[in-house]
């Protein structure tokens, strides 16, 4: 065939494509794959303002938990736009990090060392928590097995806490204590992991026990654990020290970080904080542990790192660590990457981000309005019938809730009241963040309630109110409902 009847018929085929794929696509109505395929109605957003989502019919909804607290910032920032377009214009979207740094990267690891005062070492940025998760856990194996000085390559296993959860990869989801989650993957986890209780003082502080006994108490459990395993067998012990999604928002009491931290170095077991969730300002503290100046060996950050403009996660390592990579036989290698590790496009955006909560202030405001979001829920919603507990730290604050007060006794899982509770704000215009397994991994409701780091006091207000009558019309029915079906 003659060279320009190929070209012919090639640009017809082009022209083609387009028809039938358009044809086909009339008769399919949904292929993307969500969380949820038939059971749950997704919404489809047209358009995102301050901290409101507008659907394609005009409905409007208002997101007081800032997605999974992730948009810290709304959903329009200029300054990060004008950011990540600039990254764009130099042709720098992307480059390869096995040869290349880029000044994105770079400043934005700066930053993050110089926020911990330089009490971490080094930053290295992924695409997602469970992937920070992972490197985690493998930059652990490698400084046990290779790096330090008397290497121990039996440190294989890890202690988490129960009610815990760290990452949807297997990995990650093996570290995590939330049986719900696990339980349908449990035949292919690792199973390199152990348990102890969480700090969880609504469901566990007894009666008469001080907070000081308390934390006694969680130590000699983690010892215990440790002991159970073989002292020189643990490679780490990972924490959230506000526990999000999995407990929903529930602080370390005073002295607890401090009791794990001694825990650990007295058995050469590295520290690991998850600040996925509550992490890069949410507390009111860029990063948590600073509230209780404990630092960690290792530290996880991901969602309000860049509020949600782009996806990107942190691992912050410690001096321990990094000098013994510096000193190892790896040669400083560690033996882990990813195709979109320091992504430079994600970095310009996050740096953008974290310039913002510096430049106006809003650690202050969260700090302020954290106290009026506490006082207003806990006058709101504190005497209700079905709500058990309110607890958190500066804009990240749970509502736990039972079906008796008095008892503590949590709902049955298979009335599905946190995800109802949801539904129903979605119908009712105002996303609120659900969870489960809170009393137990299976059983056990809350919602999370975490409002964008610039909210005002007329908008905490307004969303207070909101919640609560949300709270108060979900009981109502459902109450309406066990009277109609009791005989």
């Amino acid at each position: 065939m003659a060279p320009g009847a190929l070209s012919t018929q090639s640009s017809k085929s082009r022209k083609s494509t387009p028809s039938r794929v358009s044809a086909v696509a009339t008769t399919i109505k949904n292929c993307l794959f969500n969380r949820s395929i038939s059971v749950r109605p997704y919404r489809v957003v047209v358009r995102g303002y301050r901290h409101t989502y507008e659907l394609g019919d005009g409905t409007k909804i208002d997101d007081v938990s800032c997605g999974a607290c992730v948009s810290s910032l709304g959903r329009v920032q200029e300054r990060v736009i004008q950011a990540m377009n600039k990254q764009m214009r130099l042709g720098l979207s992307y480059v390869p990090s096995l040869a290349f740094d880029t000044k994105a990267a770079l400043d934005l690891a700066q930053f993050m060392i110089t926020s911990t005062n330089g009490q971490m070492s080094k930053a290295i940025f992924y695409c997602s928590g469970s992937e920070a998760s992972e490197a985690a856990l493998k930059i652990m194996i490698q400084y046990h097995a290779k790096e330090k000085s008397c290497p121990q390559p039996q440190r294989t296993k890890f202690i988490a806490r129960e009610r815990s959860y760290h990452g949807a990869t297997l990995g990650a989801l093996d570290l995590s204590g939330h049986d719900a989650r696990k339980a349908l993957y449990e035949p292919i986890l690792p199973g390199n992991m152990a348990l102890i209780p969480p700090c969880y003082p609504y469901r566990d502080l007894q009666n008469g026990q001080t907070i000081e006994e308390y934390v006694e108490e969680l130590k000699r459990q983690l010892v215990r654990k440790i002991m159970e395993l073989g002292e020189d067998n643990v490679a780490g012990f990972i924490v959230e020290p506000v526990v999000g999604a999995a407990l929903g928002c529930v602080a370390a009491v005073p002295g607890y970080l401090k009791a794990m931290r001694e825990v650990c170095d007295q058995y050469g077991i590295l520290l690991v904080f998850d600040e996925v969730m509550c992490g890069m300002g949410r507390t009111g503290w860029l990063h948590a542990w600073q509230k209780d100046n404990v630092v960690p060996d290792i530290q996880l950050v991901g969602k309000g790192l860049a509020a949600g403009f782009q996806p990107i996660s942190a691992m912050l390592i410690g001096h321990k660590i990094i000098n013994a990579f510096q000193q190892g036989p790896s040669n400083s290698a560690f033996q882990h990457g990813h195709t979109f590790q320091n992504y430079p496009l994600a970095a310009a955006a996050a740096l953008a981000v974290q310039k913002i909560i510096e430049d106006d202030g809003l650690l202050e405001n969260v700090r302020e309005k954290g106290k009026l979001l506490e006082k207003k829920l806990k006058k709101g919603l504190g005497d209700h019938r079905y709500v058990g507990d309110i607890r958190g730290e500066g804009l990240f604050w749970g509502i736990e809730f039972v079906e008796d007060k008095r008892t503590k006794r949590p709902f049955d899982a298979k009335r599905m009241v946190n995800e109802e509770i949801f539904q129903l704000g979605l119908n009712h215009g105002i996303h609120v963040y659900p969870g489960g397994g809170t009393a137990d991994g299976k059983n056990g409701d809350h919602i999370i309630v975490a409002p964008a780091f610039d909210v005002t006091t007329q908008e905490l207000t307004s969303i207070v109110e909101r919640v609560t009558r949300l709270v108060e019309n979900y009981f109502d029915d459902l109450d309406l409902k066990n009277h109609q079906t009791t005989p």
